[in-house]
């Protein structure tokens, strides 16, 4: 009795204190989340453009928005992904614009009547074929994605103005001349104007849940950020990689199929010099919605809302009586911006 009792004298408390949980900086909520600095500037510039000129806010504003942001939006989903997986390419306009003309023309030459959804898997086919091109020759050249693709974008656009044709026509098929015209909804400004949301909308909505899907809930995408993170780890870790870059060149190759087909419907014009050129404000709606250019990170709504931001500063700007000439600039300096926080929130 007495030893328990010595023992018990003796022995100190203990009392285990709970390590301090610090909250989590501003740095680590930036690195989570880093497609809030996109939302943050969006909110700015529309405050800024409602304050000089209240029209801004209104529905028409929106719908304008959504039928100018679709291409871009179907390109930039299939950047992410190509981004995401460690690589870059630059030649998605140019598989566009062939996919879009060929098909097209030769529609409108053979068989004017056929239905728009087939119209639209051949040009989702014809871009996969030329996105599967990219991709085994990035693998088996084990050369650069951005060499590799500004090469056939060159090859692509050759084939296009020296083999297809280098006429624009308005002479679409009825099919898409009729797809183009179809509204989800619409309604008259006090102006008398008629604001029209497009149905091509629809395929922007399920372009984005379908990547979404893709990279957050299957292998293959787990294998995408895998690669883009670290290739000998991804290799080690098991992924296949010749199947990760068919994959990420033949998706973006479909989705700049897909957008091409609905860029010729909206605009009822085939014109094969239409949307070379767009591939910097792509790769910047990309980078501004937090993916890095060396891979592994990106997110689909950071993606959606770098191309609000880009669509916002290009279309929206010149009600303000901003020149064109300022649209790049204001671009740029939001890249360096989000480039300069987003490199202290990982040195943090």
């Amino acid at each position: 009795m007495s030893s328990i009792m010595n023992r018990t004298m003796t022995t100190p408390n203990v009392v285990e204190i709970a390590p301090e949980v610090k909250p989590p900086t501003w740095r680590a909520k930036l690195s989570r989340n880093p497609e809030w600095f996109t939302a943050a500037l969006i909110v700015v510039t529309s405050v800024i453009v409602g304050a000089i000129n209240p029209r801004f806010f209104q529905l028409a504003t929106l719908f304008d928005l959504l039928h100018s942001a679709t291409t871009m939006s179907l390109f930039a989903l299939g950047t992410l992904v190509v981004l995401a997986s460690g690589g870059i390419d630059v030649s998605f306009t140019a598989i566009g614009a062939l996919t879009m003309y060929a098909i097209t023309k030769a529609v409108f030459a053979w068989w004017p009547d056929a239905p728009f959804a087939l119209i639209l898997i051949v040009g989702a086919l014809g871009g996969i074929v030329l996105g599967v091109i990219n991709g085994l020759l990035v693998h088996r050249l084990k050369a650069p994605s951005l060499i590799v693709t500004i090469g056939t974008q060159y090859l692509y656009r050759g084939v296009l103005l020296t083999f297809v044709g280098t006429t624009f026509f308005m002479n679409i098929p009825h099919s898409m001349d009729h797809f183009g015209r179809i509204p989800l909804f619409f309604y008259h400004t006090a102006d008398g104007l008629r604001a029209v949301l497009p149905a091509s909308v629809i395929a922007l909505v399920l372009a984005a849940l379908v990547t979404w899907w893709l990279l957050n809930r299957t292998m293959m995408g787990r294998g995408v950020y895998a690669m883009g993170g670290s290739l000998a780890i991804a290799e080690r870790l098991g992924y296949n990689l010749r199947a990760i870059h068919l994959f990420v060149f033949g998706y973006t190759g479909m989705l700049a199929g897909i957008a091409g087909i609905l860029h010729v419907s909206n605009n009822r014009l085939a014109n094969p010099f239409d949307l070379v050129g767009t591939e910097l404000d792509v790769i910047a709606a990309v980078i501004l919605g937090g993916a890095r250019i060396t891979g592994g990170t990106g997110t689909v709504a950071g993606t959606l809302l770098g191309v609000v931001l880009v669509t916002l500063i290009n279309s929206v700007l010149i009600l303000v009586g901003v020149p064109s000439t300022w649209q790049k600039v204001i671009i740029g300096a939001f890249i360096l911006v989000a480039g300069t926080l987003f490199a202290l929130q990982r040195k943090g």
